[in-house]
């Protein structure tokens, strides 16, 4: 019969090639954790203080049930979703001065955008419901 261990198989050998993977995805991952926090809040500006005044238009880009759950006192609801939206900005001044938030910062951006193409020349994004209300010193209201 010869050898010991003839017909036994070999023992495997750890596979280095994984866990250096392993390796390196635990080290890509704090940082890719850092710059997808980083752009995120990139989205929603914070703006340290936004003078609102009386010829001031705050424009809640939301939708009505968001709207309806709570907004910045006195701002008129304007669904940057909704099919109708370019029509409901024909129907504004293009002239006066609006500031426009949302609830996190990414649909502001949006209307903001829409709202400059469209020829609108005084427009702020005040980003999320939370930051607008701290730049401007609007309450939020029901």
């Amino acid at each position: 019969m010869g050898r010991a261990g003839r017909g036994t198989l070999p023992r495997p050998r750890p596979h280095r090639g994984r866990v250096s993977r392993m390796r390196r995805l635990r080290l890509l991952a704090l940082p890719t954790l850092a710059i997808m926090l980083v752009a995120a809040t990139a989205c929603a500006p914070a703006a340290a203080s936004i003078e609102v005044t009386e010829e001031t238009t705050v424009v809640d880009v939301r939708t009505p049930a968001e709207y309806a759950g709570g907004h910045l006192d006195g701002a008129v609801n304007l669904d940057v979703s909704a099919a109708d939206f370019a029509t409901e900005l024909a129907e504004l001044d293009p002239s006066a001065e609006y500031v426009v938030y949302c609830q996190s910062g990414n649909r502001s951006s949006r209307a903001v955008a829409q709202m400059e193409q469209a020829g609108f020349t005084s427009v702020e994004d005040a980003g999320g419901i939370s930051s607008a209300a701290a730049a401007t010193g609007l309450a939020v209201v029901d």
